[in-house]
């Protein structure tokens, strides 16, 4: 395996972004996927999750928050209405498209909601609370929310909320990767940092190449060697709004006006299901938003790795213009007063980033799109296919099925895909 930066992992690393002792994920710090991967579970991984009482906390300008446990039945009669569907379609999501003879009455429901545009979806929930809380899990595809298919981010992430909890690893992100690396190395493989990839030339002879890259990189690595049809829709990707991420190191926990929003490691900030929509609309179009939906992680509070003692972290983004380059932190930091009056007071250190230095750091994240694609309908229903016109050279990333998430299984279809090819 070749590694183009001095460090694996990609996304999924962790460093002291801020002061000594203050560990932060740099990129994926939740992961409810890592965690129900059905080939992450095949590896027997050696990981420790660790899982909130609570998977997310919504609160509200009234003081009020809604919290996501195990069951749903503690939001209301409608809601557990809503996602009963995509909880028995959990492995749709987690297996492709096995379980679709073993439930196909269950699959059915949660594809006639998850292909709808989450605004539509949301106005089931007769609450504005309820249906922000909704609206919030489906901003997670990071495109306008009256879309078709943002509903099943919605449906998908909930659900798995309640099957599956929104855990992440002890001691960070980077432990997933190193895991991995762990047992790649336990079956005879090699990895080799520091050595980036720029074109096909660059590589050792081998008979199966496989490219954990973007329909960008692609290009770039083996360009001149793909017929022009191909070449054609590489360059015709769509790539969605980027992220503008903040690392805090923090003199105390974060002081939340609703005391319950500690007992989740996730928390979405964002008020009105109208003033959602506005923050997620806005990017698309090439606006900043003036409250921009914030979704934050408190690790630190349920893992006492990632800070010296009495010390906490916080990691928090929010969505911005692709490619934008404009400093947000004072937007992203009132949205945190707003919910938790003093905040700014417990910071000692902050780093930001914004979609550039997200690229920098990882080329995949292009114009700081952190799902290698926009999560458009054309795209989810069309992704790019693991195997090239080019015999041997496959793709592994996000851009293929099932899409963005760390869970492994890009990777697990398309070496599944290469072994049916192969002689």
């Amino acid at each position: 395996m070749l590694e183009a930066q001095d460090t694996i992992g990609g996304s999924t690393r962790t460093l002291e972004l801020t002061l000594p002792g203050f560990r932060h994920d740099i990129c994926s710090a939740i992961h409810p996927l890592g965690a129900a991967s059905p080939f992450f579970d095949s590896l027997g991984l050696d990981l420790d999750w660790v899982e909130s009482p609570a998977a997310l906390a919504h609160p509200f300008d009234d003081g009020t928050a809604l919290l996501v446990e195990r069951s749903p039945a503690n939001l209301g009669p409608q809601y557990a209405q809503l996602i009963r569907p995509a909880i028995e379609a959990t492995p749709l999501l987690l297996e492709h498209v096995t379980c679709l003879a073993r439930k196909p009455a269950s699959a059915g429901r949660f594809a006639a909601a998850a292909l709808r545009g989450a605004t539509s979806v949301a106005r089931r929930l007769d609450s504005e609370h309820a249906q922000a809380l909704f609206l919030g899990a489906a901003a997670h595809s990071a495109v306008p929310l009256g879309r078709k298919g943002t509903a099943g981010f919605g449906l998908g992430l909930l659900a798995l909320a309640h099957t599956h909890g929104w855990p992440f690893p002890r001691g960070g992100s980077q432990a997933i990767a190193a895991a991995l690396a762990s047992r790649l190395r336990e079956l005879g493989g090699e990895i080799e940092t520091g050595r980036p990839v720029t074109s096909l030339r660059d590589l050792p002879r081998a008979g199966l190449v496989m490219c954990d890259v973007t329909p960008r990189q692609l290009l770039t690595i083996a360009g001149d060697r793909l017929p022009s049809r191909y070449r054609h829709r590489l360059q015709r990707w769509r790539y969605g709004p980027g992220v503008f991420k903040l690392d805090y190191a923090l003199d105390g926990p974060i002081p939340w006006r609703t005391p319950d929003v500690a007992r989740a490691a996730t928390v979405h900030l964002g008020g009105s299901p109208a003033e959602i929509a506005e923050s997620e609309r806005a990017p698309a179009q090439g606006r900043h938003p003036e409250r921009p939906f914030v979704l934050l992680a408190q690790q630190s509070l349920f893992d006492d790795t990632r800070a010296p003692v009495g010390k906490h972290t916080a990691w928090a983004y929010c969505h911005v213009p692709h490619g934008s380059t404009v400093d947000v932190r004072g937007a992203v930091e009132n949205q945190i007063e707003r919910f938790a009056p003093g905040f700014r007071d417990r910071v000692l250190a902050c780093t930001t980033h914004t979609t550039a230095e997200m690229e920098r750091d990882n080329s995949n994240l292009v114009g700081g799109d952190i799902s290698a694609g926009a999560n458009v309908l054309p795209r989810l229903l069309r992704p790019l296919r693991y195997a090239t016109p080019i015999a041997g050279l496959y793709v592994c990333s996000a851009a293929t099925v099932p899409g963005p998430g760390v869970h492994g299984l890009c990777g697990h279809f398309a070496a599944r895909a290469a072994l049916r090819r192969r002689p």
